[in-house]
């Protein structure tokens, strides 16, 4: 330490050298330890020992460079750097007092320093700790330590396990090379893999080169799917090339040889579709604002080796109640960015698109990847801008009621079903809860259709039970035609005096408030998709209803078949059938999952090649055809191999099918209940309860 510094520069100085020592030897803590452990853990203490020291003495240059990094230079410029009331003089002030008398302007410069050190906040020179390397340290020499003490029970431990027996291959000592050229389209490089187990891009060249011996007349690729690919000789290597669309496993058989090579797995990596995010508008609903003239649409689309094309679909939907006008068009729009990501953008007239009060415009964006023969397509979810159409003035005469079946200020079935197909849509893109509120918000809306139909066949519409008291001044809902109606005309409130529609007609409309109830129950569950079917239903006995309007002559009823009362009541049951209800046996199950199963547990022997043929049948609904296939090649060529026969169960336990219900056969009763048995049904046995309650030890066997 140098004494000629202040002691407020020499405190802060000696700190920071403190601080550094100790990080360097937090840092090299843990692998002394760790040498120290390793070297006791297999030569002794005194190894140990001696290794401790070497590692201190080896370190000790380390530190003393440290040291020398944080001289007075190093203060210097710090100080000057962090501190500008010293106004770049630090040098100076530590220099000014190792000098006997300094004198002329620096002694001022110096003067001012000092008594400026004295009142002013010094910075905190310390070298921060450095976590991720002190995390990184001393995870690693746990580690390290936890293996050094438990690696000989580990050793032994794999030891004691049955050796895996790897079949006898012509391949063992082979030199083999895949070549892979993926589609040009995808924009990527060949490249050569020395491995015979690989992942290529969908739709890739792959050329195999394998250096076999002089000796070898013929190889051929089988695959596991029963094709195979002939090499053709180039001196010492065979070669051959084929397109790989799905994933395979294959082997290498030289000279016709028995099939004891192992199998190689040739994964494929698909081409996947575009993805697209929506990031205007927010809403998959959107109202018109005031004033509203334009309409911004944006969408971003990523794609992993390109984007083709993309098309703005643009759907106007005009009219009201059940008679709506739809048209479309399409418009191809150009994005910004490269060809991976990709910003859409377009502002939509809405006077242009002949956009009026009471229409509903409903746009999705169509991507096209550059896949060259079937290019994967991904359409966005749908957003819909609304105009809400303003209420109805009520009529105050009754000819409009009397000749209207269906107002037309009804809310829309099929815009439900717009509604409900577009929330189902967007459903991956929407957190569970938003979700499920949109649907409660559909499920209301359906609410509110079915209690208006109702109403036209005298059904409650859920208000308050003050209603039924105030029928002579009915009070005004949405669509009445007044107190005039309700004084003079039809009263819709009870079945009996709903008499504007035919039986017939009332009869369609009722099944249509009965879908409407399924659809509403659906939709409230956030279950848009299953509420969907009702709503069609629904729908279709509307149009049926509107169909008649139009008609007033009485329809046929449904002609049932006539009762032969000369059967009634006299027990013949000729032609009938029993209706008694037999116990469902246990579904069949063709896979033989089931039976390969028991013969790893010694019961039987297996089908491989049943095995086979389903796995293959079953391999794009299997989690992992492939894997299974090989894990049971190997077992077939190695049954000894436990280890194999182990993955071979793991990945056939989640295949095997769940064990059908049964009829269990009454136990046989002991000799106790069998007592029981006879002594009620014994001839005195409800003469004598009492005798009946335990066995009778003289009949017991």
């Amino acid at each position: 330490m140098n004494s000629a510094l202040p002691p407020r520069l020499a405190e802060l100085y000696r700190d920071a050298r403190r601080r550094a020592v100790s990080i360097r030897a937090v840092l090299i803590a843990p692998l002394i330890a760790g040498l120290c452990l390793a070297t006791y853990r297999f030569w002794g203490l005194t190894a140990s020992a001696v290794t401790a020291a070497l590692a201190v003495l080896a370190a000790a240059p380390w530190i003393r460079h440290t040291l020398g990094r944080y001289d007075l230079p190093w203060l210097t410029r710090r100080l000057n750097t962090l501190m500008p009331a010293f106004e770049d003089s630090v040098d100076l002030l530590v220099r000014g007092n190792a000098t006997s008398a300094p004198a002329g302007l620096p002694a001022l410069q110096i003067a001012r320093l000092q008594r400026r050190l004295q009142t002013v906040d010094l910075p905190d020179l310390r070298p921060a700790y450095p976590r991720r390397a002190l995390l990184l340290t001393w995870s690693g020499a746990l580690l390290a330590a936890a293996g050094v003490l438990y690696s000989p029970l580990i050793w032994q431990k794999l030891l004691t396990l049955n050796p895996v027996a790897t079949p006898a291959a012509p391949t063992a000592s082979i030199i083999a090379h895949l070549t892979v050229q993926p589609p040009t389209y995808t924009g990527l490089a060949t490249q050569t893999l020395d491995t015979l187990d690989a992942k290529v891009p969908e739709g890739s060249n792959v050329t195999f080169a394998f250096h076999l011996p002089s000796r070898v007349n013929g190889a051929v690729l089988l695959f596991h799917d029963g094709s195979r690919l002939e090499l053709k000789r180039d001196g010492d290597t065979w070669r051959g090339a084929q397109v790989f669309a799905t994933a395979t496993l294959y082997r290498l058989v030289q000279d016709g040889a028995a099939e004891t090579a192992p199998l190689h797995r040739l994964d494929v990596i698909p081409d996947r579709p575009p993805e697209v995010v929506v990031r205007a508008p927010d809403h998959t609903l959107n109202l018109l604002a005031s004033g509203q003239k334009t309409w911004e649409i944006v969408f971003e689309a990523t794609d992993d080796y390109g984007i083709s094309a993309a098309q703005l679909s643009i759907a106007h939907a005009q009219g009201s109640g059940e008679n709506i006008k739809t048209t479309q068009q399409t418009l191809a729009i150009e994005g910004q960015g490269d060809a991976h990501h990709r910003t859409y953008r377009k502002i939509l007239d809405l006077a242009g698109l002949g956009f009026a009060e009471g229409d509903d415009l409903i746009v999705r964006l169509r991507v096209t990847d550059n896949r060259p023969a079937q290019p994967n397509v991904t359409q966005s979810a749908s957003f819909i801008l609304r105009w809400p159409a303003q209420a109805e003035a009520a009529s105050l005469g009754m000819e409009g009621l009397v000749q209207k079946t269906l107002p037309a200020y009804f809310a829309s079935e099929r815009q439900i079903i717009i509604d409900s197909e577009a929330l189902q849509a967007d459903r991956d893109h929407l957190d569970p809860k938003r979700f499920a509120g949109r649907s409660d918000e559909l499920g209301v809306e359906q609410k509110v259709l079915r209690l208006r139909y109702g109403e036209f066949l005298g059904e409650e519409s859920e208000r308050s039970a003050q209603h039924d008291e105030d029928t002579a001044t009915t009070a005004k809902s949405f669509g009445d035609a007044g107190n005039v109606t309700s004084e003079y005309g039809h009263v819709h409130d009870r079945p009996e005096a709903a008499t504007l529609l035919d039986p017939d007609t009332r009869r369609i409309l009722k099944s249509a408030l009965n879908e409407m109830w399924q659809a509403e129950l659906n939709l409230r569950q956030a279950h848009p998709d299953q509420a969907l079917p009702y709503e069609y239903k629904a729908l279709d006995y509307i149009k049926q209803v509107q169909q008649a309007e139009r008609i007033y002559l009485a329809r046929a009823g449904v002609q049932l078949p006539q009762i032969d009362a000369a059967r009634r009541l006299t027990g013949d049951r000729a032609g009938l059938t029993d209706r008694t209800l037999g116990a469902a046996g246990t579904a069949t199950d063709d896979s033989p999952i089931a039976g390969i199963w028991q013969s790893l547990h010694g019961e039987g022997a297996p089908d491989w090649t049943r095995l086979a043929a389903w796995a293959r049948l079953q391999q794009s609904t299997l989690p992992d055809a492939l894997g299974l296939l090989a894990a049971a090649d190997r077992v077939q060529h190695d049954p000894d191999c436990a280890t194999c026969r182990a993955q071979l169960s793991s990945l056939l336990w989640p295949l095997l099918p769940p064990p059908g219900a049964a009829l269990q056969p009454r136990r046989r009763p002991d000799a106790g209940g069998a007592a029981y048995l006879r002594d009620l049904a014994a001839p005195n046995a409800t003469d004598a309860p009492a005798a009946t309650a335990t066995p009778n030890p003289a009949t017991t066997p």
